[in-house]
């Protein structure tokens, strides 16, 4: 309380602030101090009004006067509610520091007697304090007294705030929503207010209410949801202590358990050596044993045979030395005094103590993580039309118990975090020990989005996200539905116009009308993303797209509603649907025709597949499955089906479809290929 005080303490009367200003130094002084502070600049030549500035007490900054002189300063308010409520506790405490100084009741403005009585109510019409008495003696009940509001006693100070700073003695009744402050009504009529827009009181203040209110709440909202984080963030830490206590115990558990395995062999090894050690020298000492025996055997023949050198007389030489003589050569000769076989690995230096992997190993010691996420490696990934292979790599496959394969359908969403979360439309293959999988059974022409997960005893780690797709849907032609006029072959996958084919039967799906000379795919594609390409050769004259099953068999394929082809008419290339033709650019060179039929998204693109390039693209609201149709009127084509939608393809930009329709123009009846049909200049 006494740091605050000190704060709360005029720097000129060491008194607390009594109706403080606000300084444009940001330092505060009492109104009469401040007024003191320039009537002790006047003079008989400068009167009080004439002086326009004066130096702050606390850090010298001059502070400049407009005409209204102090008046003109602002009022700090919160200052003087922060001294009120000290004054009020400093009041409720016996021990207060402020106890015995200056403190000042409310006391009524209105009583001619001395000292006044307290002030019971402060009129904030009149901007006075009433004692009870002078209060029903100025305010009767009647009008216009009643419409005076009467508030609790307040400083004359409070009062003074809700006053214009600009005009004297003006109470403030509007706001200022440009210069977002409170005004009267002189500035709104000839102020600098006058072209602002301004508000109500009442309603700036229910605005600001409301404001405050809905800030309120969302703090109130954000500390609880902080006080939850919190809260978790606690839970997490004393987690942490546990698991950091279990596995601490954990880890002295296993420590003691491999010192006690290196206890135990020691005392193997100890006991290995003691036991070699015992059967060495037992060897040994047999073999000194035995060479002690034929030593001593030699010596008494060394001595007898030096003896009878010893002998001078030849006949007593003769009679003595043939029988030493032979003897020493039996000896010689005999294995009673040769050297005993010594066997060095009998020493004991061939036996080695070699811990040096076991060593490497132990220093190699370390608490088990997660493996590092594998990585998808997309080059190596397979797919056929309805299975996809994929291969991913590990930088820690020793430490991986196990992978999981996780995928799903892509649907074009680029929250990888969000789609991973969406555990519903997750197919899951758990427990794989290899690194590829073989998923069967996915759909053609479809993108999936795969996770590879790594797992072992500490956790587990998703791989990056994989976008792979399975080929298109293969097909062949349809015999059943081949013009009469037409020849398949190479297992129905080249249609020939050959006008002395063998008749056919009549079928409801055979093209049958005069001219109409195609042929359907025997697939019906309802889904998924298909591309496969047709080999021109030396045709001229083609039709190729996709048919609803009710397109009309006796009429060109795109003069109806239920079609959609790119056709070729000698050297103009055009597209059509419902009977309506658009001229679009291809070069007369086209040998490979590419068409992606996206089904999900709604288009049928042809391209000219040697050259990689866009030529048109249909946006089709499809309604029902669709069949690849061909027509053709000279030569022959083959179809490549089930093909992988070529990179190219996936890099078209959407702005070749603007272009595409910036060259619809107006269409004219007659062509010179087509009779009857709208073609386009």
């Amino acid at each position: 309380m006494e740091t605050l005080e000190s704060e709360l303490t005029c720097p000129i009367c060491l008194e607390l602030f009594e109706d403080p200003l606000l300084l444009p130094c940001a330092h505060s002084l009492c109104f009469n101090c401040a007024h003191r502070i320039l009537v002790s600049h006047c003079s008989t030549s400068k009167p009080l009004e004439s002086i326009s500035a004066f130096q702050c007490p606390t850090c010298r900054y001059v502070i400049t006067l407009n005409h209204r002189g102090l008046e003109g300063l602002k009022r700090n308010v919160t200052l003087q509610n922060i001294i009120d409520r000290f004054q009020k506790a400093s009041l409720s405490g016996p021990n207060s520091p402020t106890e015995s100084r200056r403190l000042h009741s409310h006391h009524c403005q209105f009583c001619e007697q001395d000292p006044p009585r307290e002030a019971v109510k402060t009129c904030v019409t009149c901007e006075v304090s009433y004692c009870d008495r002078c209060l029903r003696a100025t305010h009767p009940n009647k009008k216009p007294f009643t419409s005076h509001r009467l508030v609790e006693p307040v400083p004359d100070t409070h009062i003074r705030g809700l006053t214009c700073l600009e005009h004297e003695n003006e109470k403030v009744n509007m706001y200022c929503l440009v210069d977002d402050q409170l005004i009267c009504a002189l500035c709104k009529l000839v102020g600098r207010h006058r072209e602002h827009q301004v508000s109500s009181l009442t309603e700036r203040f229910d605005k600001l209410k409301q404001t405050l209110e809905n800030n309120l709440t969302n703090l109130v909202k954000r500390n609880s949801e902080l006080e939850n984080q919190m809260a978790k963030l606690i839970q997490i830490c004393q987690q942490v202590e546990v698991n950091t206590a279990m596995h601490e115990a954990k880890l002295v558990e296993e420590c003691d358990e491999l010192v006690e395995i290196i206890r135990q062999r020691k005392q193997v090894i100890a006991v290995k050596i003691k036991e070699s050690k015992v059967m060495k020298l037992r060897k040994l000492a047999q073999q000194i044993a035995n060479c002690r025996q034929c030593l001593e055997r030699s010596s008494a023949l060394i001595t007898q045979a030096e003896q009878s050198l010893k002998e001078n007389d030849h006949a007593r030489f003769l009679q003595t030395a043939r029988n030493v003589a032979e003897r020493v050569a039996m000896a010689t000769a005999s294995s009673q005094v040769l050297i005993p076989d010594v066997n060095l690995n009998e020493a004991f230096d061939n036996f080695a103590l070699d811990f040096s992997r076991e060593k490497k190993i132990l220093e190699g010691l370390d608490y088990l993580t997660a493996p590092n996420p594998p990585s998808i490696r997309d080059e190596l990934c397979t797919a056929s039309h309805d299975t996809i292979t994929v291969h991913w790599t590990s930088e820690d496959e020793f430490s991986v118990t196990s992978y999981e394969l996780q995928y799903t359908i892509y649907t074009g969403q680029t929250n990888f975090i969000s789609l991973y979360n969406s555990a519903d439309s997750w197919m899951i293959v758990p427990n794989i020990k290899q690194n590829h999988y073989t998923v069967h059974g996915l759909q053609s022409g479809t993108r999936y989005i795969f996770f590879v997960k790594a797992i072992n005893q500490a956790g587990s780690r998703n791989s990056e996200p994989a976008r792979l797709k399975t080929n298109s849907q293969p097909f062949k032609l349809d015999p059943k539905t081949a013009h009469k006029k037409l020849r398949l072959s190479n297992d129905c996958l080249t249609m020939e116009k050959d006008e002395s084919s063998l008749k056919k039967s009549h079928t409801p799906e055979r093209f049958s009308g005069t001219g109409s000379y195609g042929a359907a795919g025997n697939v019906f594609i309802d889904s998924g993303c298909h591309y496969w390409e047709v080999l021109l050769g030396a045709s001229t004259w083609y039709a190729i797209g996709v048919a609803y099953k009710s397109a009309p068999k006796n009429e060109w394929s795109g003069k109806n509603s239920s079609s959609w082809v790119f056709s070729r008419c000698n050297n103009n290339f055009m597209v059509r649907h419902d009977g309506k033709e658009m001229l679009v650019e291809a070069s007369l060179q086209l040998r490979r025709l590419g068409v992606l039929l996206d089904y999900d998204n709604n288009s049928l693109s042809f391209y000219d597949a040697m050259n990689s390039q866009h030529i048109h693209t249909f946006e089709i609201s499809f309604l029902l499955p669709v069949v690849p149709t061909f027509m053709i009127w000279n030569k022959s084509v083959m179809i490549l089906s089930g093909l992988p939608v070529p990179d190219f393809v996936d890099g078209v930009a959407s702005d070749l479809q603007e272009h595409q329709q910036q060259q619809m123009g107006m269409c004219r009846q007659d062509s010179p290929y087509l009779t009857g049909m709208k073609t386009c200049h």
